[in-house]
């Protein structure tokens, strides 16, 4: 799925060796399937694992991807590039720019695969998640936000200004996005 070099897995190991024991690679895509798709690295803590997640086993690591986005994943590869100024890890997906959303599916799944590949990637960088809870008659799109979202200060910015203008503008038959999360503040929101 996912070919990475041996230098980038060596790279990858030394990095990992700096980090807490249990810390692993995520692999996401922002803005999948669109013209401005970037593929991404980051560091994976074991309170970050989802049930939704393919584990995939390297060079006495793990990769984690969510597997809504393994199909913009396909034939990818990781390498390291090393000049005169230093080592830079490499990224390419070739089909994480193309727009293979199923057509067939109920606006519910859209809308739920949506998240799942355009926003989660993005909250995941602050430890956070949000879920599609329901979808009502009138179209009206019911979230529920967790881990490092639940209580973060910036909720409503978040949800205003990047979640709901994303859904409005890719589904225009939601009128509108409604956090229904029980929101707990603490510590744990901030990353």
């Amino acid at each position: 799925m996912i070919k990475i070099s041996n230098e980038a897995q060596n790279y990858l190991l030394s990095l990992l060796s700096k980090e807490p024991i249990g810390t692993q690679i995520r692999v996401f895509i922002v803005n999948p399937g669109m013209k401005n798709a970037e593929c991404r690295l980051s560091y994976c803590y074991l309170e970050e694992v989802d049930k939704s997640d393919i584990k995939l086993y390297y060079n006495n690591f793990y990769i984690y991807v969510n597997q809504s986005i393994i199909h913009f994943l396909k034939d990818s590869e990781i390498d390291l590039l090393i000049d005169n100024l230093g080592s830079q890890l490499t990224f390419k997906a070739p089909y994480a720019r193309k727009n293979i959303i199923q057509k067939n599916l109920t606006l519910k799944d859209k809308i739920k695969n949506f998240l799942d590949q355009e926003i989660n990637p993005q909250l995941l960088s602050h430890g956070g998640k949000v879920n599609l809870i329901n979808l009502s008659k009138d179209k009206v799109v019911f979230i529920k936000f967790s881990g490092g979202c639940n209580g973060c200060s910036m909720i409503e910015v978040t949800l205003k200004e990047m979640i709901e203008k994303k859904i409005l503008s890719f589904f225009p038959e939601v009128k509108q996005v409604i956090d229904n999360t029980q929101h707990l503040h603490g510590s744990h929101s901030f990353y």
